[in-house]
């Protein structure tokens, strides 16, 4: 069945995807947290009259507006991507996937496009009432739009509330509060939105940290900095609850993705978490792997991995030979199994097809299993393991382990969110504390770190999509569907092109959004003075 396969137009098309969506989430989480920061902002204005805090709220809003039409143009490309490139995919999700873009596009972008208008155009236009409503919509309609593209990139991790249609051979919904209110779909946008507050909250603290090293707009940037950090608090435990809620939910839907994140080969029951790890030179094949050859160094939490994952210290979390081989003692299935069974699925999918007009009883008969729950249940839950088959032994084997994701990178991406996510919190709280109670300006070597640590926010937005993108791998949508039958039949050297002109068109946005963006920050508030 590989054989079929152009890989390379696969990894083209992947490297494209994987371009666009990290290019646009260097755009969305300033939007997402900037958004509410603005509407605190705007707040205690309009509930002090104070104009300094007017002058705090346009200077801030200004950077907002720059970020967030940029953000725009890298989305709408980005959508468009599905239906270009990954056309195989698009129909096989049938109005699962549409119907939350749909939402997106029709109520949340039209909600933000409107009083983003009146939040930018009308001071002075409108009363200040209606100007800060307008303000704190614009902030809900940004997170209303990233709900539900979150909610659809959820049910791809875990689909549920859906019905296969053998005749159209697509998945069509049947229960979209089941989709809606998934716990993939909650965590995920729990924890991606906290997150995107985490990075504008390290934005604001840095920025303002530059004012006070250059000595202007003293009273601008100490306002800033504790409205940006007691943000950056709430948004940091925020962003560690429903991380360790998306934690057990991914050890309970995507046990292979959580694996991979401890580079756990061995399942083991009082499993530790890697705190801290090294990895050492691979061996050939993971089976050939053992988890205390691959580091060169780590240091261990007793117990926690096994109690992050199911609440108890003593459970058993599987390992990656676990998954691929089987654990009967613990009832886990082979990928070997998985892969029998997804074929078998999709035999009877064929043979439907071709009894289609030809034998009504067969036709019946095979359309019967598909409303079957105990069928769905045991093989065609496993539909797309099925394109991994191959009648020889040896060969189903090896291709058991072409199901295993990038491990080297989800562990990598996972911890280094992790411990930055830990800075984060560290670094609000500090801050905060000088800003409160002692005189921050003076505190050069706690301002330089807040600087300095903007970059690193963007580093750990973007390591948080590597763990849940890269994590479950081969799948673009878990156990149904593999990323290498996603792609649209199209010309390899077309999509080629095309990633080569969205790295230069991209990389010109970003350099044009830093440029103007310093700009902005260096000319300052320009209302009130120097103070």
């Amino acid at each position: 069945m590989f054989e079929s396969i152009d890989f390379a137009l696969v990894n083209w098309s992947r490297a494209q995807f994987a371009l666009t969506a990290m290019f646009h989430w260097l755009f969305v989480p300033l939007t997402l947290g900037l958004g509410f920061i603005i509407a605190f902002m705007e707040t205690i204005y309009v509930r002090t009259g104070d104009p300094e805090w007017k002058r705090i709220t346009k200077f801030w809003m200004k950077l907002f507006g720059i970020n967030f039409a940029i953000g725009v143009a890298t989305g709408i490309i980005l959508e468009f991507e599905f239906g270009t490139n990954w056309s195989n995919y698009s129909w096989f999700v049938g109005d699962i996937f549409g119907a939350p873009l749909a939402i997106e596009g029709i109520m949340a972008f039209f909600l933000e496009s409107t009083f983003i208008a009146v939040m930018f155009f009308g001071w002075g236009k409108v009363s200040k009432r209606f100007h800060l409503t307008a303000t704190w919509l614009t902030a809900i309609g940004a997170n209303l739009s990233a709900l539900w593209i979150l909610v659809a990139n959820a049910w791809m991790q875990n689909p549920i509330g859906m019905k296969f249609n053998p005749e159209m051979a697509r998945n069509e919904m049947v229960n979209f509060w089941d989709i809606v209110l998934s716990e993939t779909a909650v965590n995920k946008f729990l924890h991606t939105t906290t997150s995107g507050y985490v990075l504008a909250s390290v934005f604001v603290v840095g920025v303002s940290a530059w004012f006070l090293l250059k000595k202007r707009h003293i009273l601008f940037a100490k306002r800033s900095i504790v409205i940006g950090s007691v943000f950056g608090i709430v948004s940091s435990i925020m962003v560690i609850a429903s991380g360790d809620g998306s934690a057990r939910e991914v050890a309970k839907n995507q046990p292979m993705k959580f694996a991979a994140m401890e580079s756990l080969y061995e399942g083991q029951t009082n499993a530790p978490l890697i705190a801290i790890g090294l990895f050492g030179k691979p061996h050939d094949t993971p089976m050939h792997r053992k988890s205390d050859q691959d580091f060169l160094m780590k240091i261990e939490i007793p117990n926690m991995l096994s109690y992050m994952a199911f609440l108890k210290v003593d459970a058993f979390v599987p390992g990656i030979k676990d998954l691929v081989l089987g654990n009967e003692d613990y009832n886990i299935m082979s990928y070997k199994e998985k892969i029998k069974r997804g074929y078998e699925a999709q035999q009877v999918l064929k043979a439907f097809k071709e009894a289609k007009g030809v034998d009504a009883v067969e036709y019946n008969r095979l359309k019967a299993k598909f409303d079957d729950k105990h069928w769905v249940e045991n093989y065609f839950r496993y539909f797309g393991y099925g394109n991994y088959y191959d009648p020889n032994p040896e060969q189903l084997e090896l291709n058991a382990f072409k199901i295993v994701p990038p491990i080297s990178l989800s562990f990598y991406a996972f911890h280094i969110m992790v411990a930055l996510g830990g800075h984060f919190l560290l670094l609000f709280i500090v801050i905060l504390y000088f800003a409160l109670y002692s005189r921050i300006e003076n505190k050069k070597l706690v301002l330089y770190t807040a600087l300095w640590t903007i970059p690193f926010a963007y580093i750990a937005s973007q390591s948080g999509w590597v763990v849940a993108e890269v994590g479950r791998q081969p799948w673009v949508i878990q156990d149904l569907m593999p990323t290498m039958t996603a792609v649209s039949k199209i010309d390899t050297s077309s999509v080629m092109i095309t990633f080569g002109l969205f790295t230069i068109t991209f990389v010109g946005l970003a350099i044009a959004e830093v440029r103007i963006m310093v700009k902005q920050i260096k000319n300052g508030p320009k209302e009130g003075g120097n103070k």
